[in-house]
């Protein structure tokens, strides 16, 4: 998730790009720029589920938040700096009171330093950003 026209909040796509790269056929990865009621279609049919995006939760920057929707609620505020009409958190919520959400969905939010115009992120969010691609691939 996110608008790499905004700085740190480009991190989530600059991920997608980076696992994409590693051609692994055992998953897809698809680069999401709109609102959280697009992503329930997109995860739609699938049992395991990663999302990753910017947060703005005042917390330090580069602070990084797993979170696992199907053992606990999403905070809201962890997503809510976003240029998505319905976020990410209400996309999640509105899934598990449908009973729609994936067997496996985990989030991770990176905590962002400048959401301003422009392609570059800030030195903290870049580090949690290769921390987090060598987690997922690990996992894998």
């Amino acid at each position: 998730m996110g608008n790499q026209f905004r700085s740190d909040d480009s991190v989530g796509v600059l991920i997608a790009r980076e696992l994409a790269n590693n051609k692994d056929p055992n998953y897809d990865i698809v680069e999401h720029q709109g609102d959280g009621a697009t992503l329930m279609d997109l995860w739609s049919g699938f049992d395991n589920v990663i999302i990753i995006d910017a947060v703005s939760s005042g917390s330090e920057p580069g602070n990084i938040f797993r979170l696992d929707a199907n053992e606990q609620k999403i905070p809201t505020e962890f997503f809510n700096y976003s240029t998505h009409a319905f976020s990410v958190a209400e996309a999640v919520e509105m899934a598990r009171t449908l009973g729609t959400l994936p067997k496996q969905m985990i989030l991770y939010g990176i905590e962002g330093q400048n959401f301003s115009n422009g392609t570059e992120l800030t030195e903290p969010v870049r580090q949690s950003m290769q921390t987090i691609i060598e987690e997922i691939i690990l996992s894998l």
